[in-house]
């Protein structure tokens, strides 16, 4: 082989690996941009796609809900679809290195959800030990009053359908922020945790005491009884539908904007665990 053919192979040699590189490069870097969607994660984290065996199996593998919340909001980037933690933190790493603003973002959100919860809340009635509740994911079903919309809340419906008997109360400590008359909502009373979710209680049949908006409250605070109380501008309407709790859970974007979140894993959640199931069963 002659040294011109040398030098040809040499350069194309060089050719080869400095494409090699360049194209390693190139799939990194749209790794890098690619592997965090704060749409993705923020729909996901609407919507709440998860069971209670994920959930449980996340509380067993962290020792704070600021891990557990860093691996749910990672769990909803992955589209719900990767639950093995072990991945997950390898995720988590490699997120914060790249996207870390976009991950914060989503993750105080999470936060804010999960971490002021301490109880289920709906109470016994101590005059009938049996009477229970039901609730199931009606996230975002149609509703008609009011115009088409979707159901942003979770609904635990009385088995004995007397409207002022079951006791509601706060699940998390917090600030009374609105209470009175809703249209959609009637007797509500709305509570901002101290992590800076707000949790809304609709249909009361009254109200516990006379709360006054900037109250403190505490986790297991009674609110009121639970009713039938709404769909109509007149105060005090009731009967339009069967004794229940409308319980919603709203946040805020990164922009300011409110928006619900899927309350029902949450509700699910705090009953596994709750006086209420160990007492009367569901």
């Amino acid at each position: 082989m002659n040294l011109r053919s040398i030098r040809r192979l040499l350069l194309l040699c060089m050719a080869v690996l400095c494409n090699v590189l360049l194209t390693g490069h190139i799939a990194e870097r749209v790794l890098q941009i690619n592997c965090f969607s704060y749409e993705t994660t923020w729909r996901n984290l609407r919507e709440h796609r998860i069971s209670q065996e994920e959930l449980l199996a996340f509380r067993e593998e962290t020792e704070s809900t600021e891990e557990f919340a860093e691996l749910l909001t990672m769990y909803f980037a992955t589209e719900c679809t990767v639950s093995d933690t072990d991945i997950l933190r390898d995720d988590i790493a490699f997120v914060k290195k790249y996207k870390k603003d976009d991950f914060e973002k989503i993750y105080r959100m999470v936060y804010a959800v999960w971490n002021d919860l301490e109880r289920f809340p709906v109470g016994k009635i101590a005059s009938l030990p049996d009477a229970g509740v039901s609730f199931a994911n009606s996230w975002m079903q149609s509703r008609t009053f009011g115009g088409d919309r979707g159901h942003e809340g979770c609904d635990i419906m009385a088995s004995v359908n007397e409207r002022g008997i079951y006791p509601v109360y706060s699940m998390t400590d917090g600030t009374v922020e609105n209470i009175g008359w809703l249209r959609l909502g009637g007797y509500r009373i709305g509570v901002r945790s101290d992590s800076g979710a707000y949790f809304y209680y609709a249909h009361l049949a009254e109200y516990a005491k006379e709360f006054q908006p900037g109250e403190r409250v505490k986790a297991g605070t009674l609110l009121g009884f639970m009713g039938d109380t709404g769909y109509s501008d007149t105060p005090g309407t009731t009967g339009m539908f069967d004794v229940h709790l409308h319980l919603g859970i709203y946040l805020n974007d990164a922009d300011g904007r409110e928006f619900s979140v899927n309350s029902y894993p949450v509700v699910e959640y705090l009953y596994e665990t709750s006086e209420f199931k160990q007492e009367t069963g569901r």
